[in-house]
């Protein structure tokens, strides 16, 4: 399994109601893609508070690299990345990316 890890740091004037409609849309793609295990999306309620302003992300479970590929191509994930980027703070510069195998998959 590869567990894919994305943290946003929404810019201010972005709302809860904008990032819960883009979270909506990530989620949908479950329905589409055979192989997504899992998606959970949400606002970080950490105690230890060192989010560093990213507050909002997601984590996506895949059955292997091939379906994890398959969702970074897919015209749904596109779309979605598309608005993560434009929300973003800094756009790009502003969303963080690990990838992390997994049981047997893991080295």
């Amino acid at each position: 399994m590869i567990r894919h890890i994305v943290l946003v740091k929404f810019r201010p004037d972005v709302s809860e109601e904008t990032i819960t409609g883009i979270f909506a849309e990530l989620h949908a793609i479950k329905e589409v893609l055979p192989g997504v295990i899992s998606i959970t999306s949400g606002r970080s309620e950490s105690p230890e508070q060192i989010e560093r302003g990213y507050m909002h992300g997601f984590v996506a479970d895949f059955e292997n690299w091939e379906v994890l590929q398959a969702y970074q191509d897919h015209p749904d994930h596109k779309a979605v990345g598309a608005q993560l980027v434009a929300n973003a703070v800094g756009g790009l510069d502003g969303i963080l990316v690990f990838d992390l195998p997994i049981g047997e998959l893991a080295a």
